[in-house]
């Protein structure tokens, strides 16, 4: 499957947010350079708890104050929220063809959105040194992105490439 192919379709930045957890939103982009940014954040998910941008806002501000854990707990709730929306079943590791093209017929977009969710996940994972979890992960998108487009066979390289060097450090003697 062709994960690029998905022009003119509705994509999550599209639903509308309300104007209160707009100005939430855009309070969070002006606030974050002084470590403000979550409490406008937290409240905008407890106004709109299943809004994608918000979870999305959310997710990169955890992300980029490398609060992993926290990261990895927004993107499973994506995965949740959107899984259902189109069929997917709640465990990730039964994901199937079937569900997927069941999903497609739903919404092409938000079959990819939760790939990435995915992806993203399983990097997150190998940050938080989960190597199995994270490959196992990253090959349940391989899977269905046959033309890897969404760059889960890439990191899955870089990570045998990281493994390998690891196994061939290890068997090295240590220089005095």
């Amino acid at each position: 499957m062709d994960l690029h192919e998905f022009e003119g379709q509705r994509m999550y930045f599209d639903d509308p947010v309300s104007e209160p957890v707009q100005q939430l939103l855009d309070q969070a982009a002006r606030e974050y350079g002084e470590g403000e940014a979550e409490a406008p954040l937290l409240k905008a998910r407890q106004m709109e708890p299943d809004n994608l941008s918000v979870l999305v806002a959310l997710y990169r501000f955890y992300y980029y104050q490398h609060r992993l854990e926290e990261a990895l707990g927004i993107a499973a709730d994506v995965m949740a929220q959107v899984g259902p929306e189109i069929g997917f079943p709640a465990d990730w590791q039964t994901l199937s063809f079937n569900h997927l093209a069941n999903g497609v017929v739903e919404s092409f977009t938000k079959v990819r959105f939760y790939l990435l969710a995915l992806k993203g996940a399983a990097y997150l994972n190998l940050r938080l040194g989960r190597r199995d979890t994270a490959v196992a992960m990253l090959n349940k998108v391989v899977e269905f992105d046959s033309k890897d487009r969404l760059s889960a066979r890439a990191l899955l390289n870089v990570v045998g490439v990281a493994a390998a060097k690891e196994s061939d450090a290890s068997s090295q003697p240590l220089v005095s």
